[in-house]
């Protein structure tokens, strides 16, 4: 019992659980948020463009020989629902994968411009940062001071 107890435990701490569980709870929250939004603003207009009651629970058929009815308001209400909110999440995930996107790409930006190799002026390859002379054509780099240079070819400077 106790070892079922702990895979238990483990199982529910595991990252996306938890990830799942909140999922979930916001979820419902926004179900809420979006069935207001048609209760109470998408309904309403329906009803001033049509100019009808705005009441679907008449669009339904009484299956005969019983007191049940086919309900087509209901289940269009909740297709409406669904759309609503599967509109709102797409659109609420592109915008999450656009700033992911952006921001990537600003971070792929920063690390080549941080790491954008120097190159010889004379051969064109590839020289380290430091570097004063280049280990391909042995020139002297541009940057390199006077000083440098002379420290380098074994001369004091004057």
């Amino acid at each position: 019992m106790k070892k079922f107890f702990k895979e238990f435990g483990e199982f529910i701490n595991r990252g996306n659980i938890v990830d799942m569980a909140v999922g979930v709870i916001i979820g419902g929250g926004f179900t809420a948020l979006v069935t207001a939004l048609i209760t109470y603003i998408i309904n309403p207009l329906i009803t001033a463009a049509t100019g009808g009651t705005g009441n679907y629970s008449g669009l339904s058929i009484a299956i005969p020989g019983s007191d049940q009815a086919i309900d087509f308001g209901a289940f269009i209400g909740a297709l409406i629902n669904f759309l609503l909110t599967a509109l709102v999440v797409f659109i609420i995930l592109r915008l999450v994968k656009s700033a992911q996107t952006a921001a990537a790409a600003l971070k792929k930006a920063e690390k080549t411009e941080e790491k954008a190799p120097r190159t010889c002026n004379y051969c064109k390859s590839e020289v380290a940062d430091d570097a004063l002379r280049c280990p391909h054509c042995t020139s002297v780099l541009p940057n390199a001071s006077k000083q440098n240079v002379a420290d380098m070819n074994g001369q004091a400077s004057a």
